[in-house]
């Protein structure tokens, strides 16, 4: 089959980057979409069992920190694009093992930019290098302002650090050698598929087992939250219609600090439930705050509005219950997160390669 694009998407068995393969997969059937993911303990193909056997999806597991596996994936599919979502995430990780976070969030990303530096000789229309980022790579704001696409880089973590050193590494791939490369920096994103690791999965999955609710501080912290279908339409926007050489904003215009967001949690599980109104809530536990904890991010997504037409659809509340159906209706994809068993079957299935 001749496809019209080969793109790879980097981190695809993750949770927001399953939800580009599968829109990608879905809406463009002459498009090869070949999911690069290391299956590392975030990494599951269990949500992209839907799309498994569409004729255009191919999966390869490859870690992005080995150049000679990337180089052997571009050559194999003649890649002309790259969605590049691949990044170890978690801040409280990073602040127990930094080394990881720049081995994959740093050499990956070179490895990935090298790879295709060396592949597209004569850039044509269909070369494209997508690098996906964070807000955090701005720092913290205090109760005023917003992110904007040319907010000064003040990174405060590991892992912002290291998403901060990738972003201007792409950029200078792109004023160095030309590059057709784009960027954007999203907002915390929420939804199906997350690894409970995170704050709303993890206080799902917690209500459930009637586990406390670890809140760091007093739960001051703000965040804008996008929701990850949201993001992803905004991927394909940007993907086919951004500037080259330009970065995008994009938020979910949702602040809510933590504990305003946890006590409508516990609200919305208490109804699905059947629990007593104020049960969930009572799970609350108030931890030592993290180290190096931001106060606030929040993102003016003006210049996507304004010059790609995009904007987040879903406002929190009503994504927020989405978000809760779908875990409460998966359990089982919950369960075997929890207990490790879909690594156990990657091992098997793909052992190191």
């Amino acid at each position: 089959m001749n496809f019209e694009r080969k793109i790879i998407i980097t981190g695809g068995a993750g949770f927001i980057g399953s939800h580009v393969v599968r829109r990608f997969v879905n809406l463009f059937p002459n498009y090869k979409i070949i999911n690069l993911d290391a299956l590392t303990y975030a990494g599951n193909l269990e949500n992209l069992t839907d799309i498994e056997a569409s004729a255009n999806y191919f999966f390869e597991k490859v870690d992005i920190t080995d150049l000679e596996a990337v180089r052997e994936a571009f050559k194999k599919h003649d890649v002309d694009s790259v969605i590049h979502l691949a990044a170890e995430s978690h801040v409280d990780r990073s602040i127990l093992n930094p080394l990881a976070f720049i081995q994959t969030n740093i050499v990956g990303t070179v490895n990935l930019l090298q790879a295709a530096k060396e592949s597209w000789i004569e850039i044509t229309p269909n070369h494209r290098f997508y690098h996906v980022s964070t807000d955090e790579v701005y720092g913290s704001l205090g109760d005023d302002g917003f992110f904007i696409e040319t907010t000064p880089y003040d990174p405060k973590s590991p892992y912002s650090a290291s998403k901060a050193s990738s972003d201007h590494i792409v950029r200078a791939y792109g004023h160095t050698f030309k590059l057709p490369v784009v960027l954007s920096n999203c907002s915390n994103n929420y939804g199906p598929n997350q690894f409970p690791e995170k704050l709303i999965p993890l206080f799902i999955s917690n209500i459930v087992n009637n586990k406390a609710l670890p809140v760091y501080g007093r739960g001051s912290n703000v965040r804008d939250w996008l929701y990850v279908e949201d993001h992803a339409k905004a991927i394909d926007e940007i993907f086919h219609n951004g500037v080259l050489q330009e970065t995008y904003n994009i938020g979910g215009e949702n602040e809510w600090s933590n504990i305003d967001l946890i006590k409508s949690l516990c609200k919305i599980m208490d109804s699905k439930l059947n629990h007593s109104v104020g049960s969930s809530e009572k799970l609350i536990s108030y931890v030592t705050d993290r180290a190096g904890h931001d106060f606030r991010y929040a993102i003016d997504c003006t210049k996507i509005k304004k010059e790609l037409g995009w904007k987040p659809d879903t406002d929190f509340e009503s994504g927020l219950e989405k978000t809760i159906d779908w875990y409460l209706s998966n359990q089982e994809w919950v369960n075997n997160i929890l207990s490790g068993a879909y690594e156990h079957y990657y091992e098997e299935q793909y052992g190191n390669r």
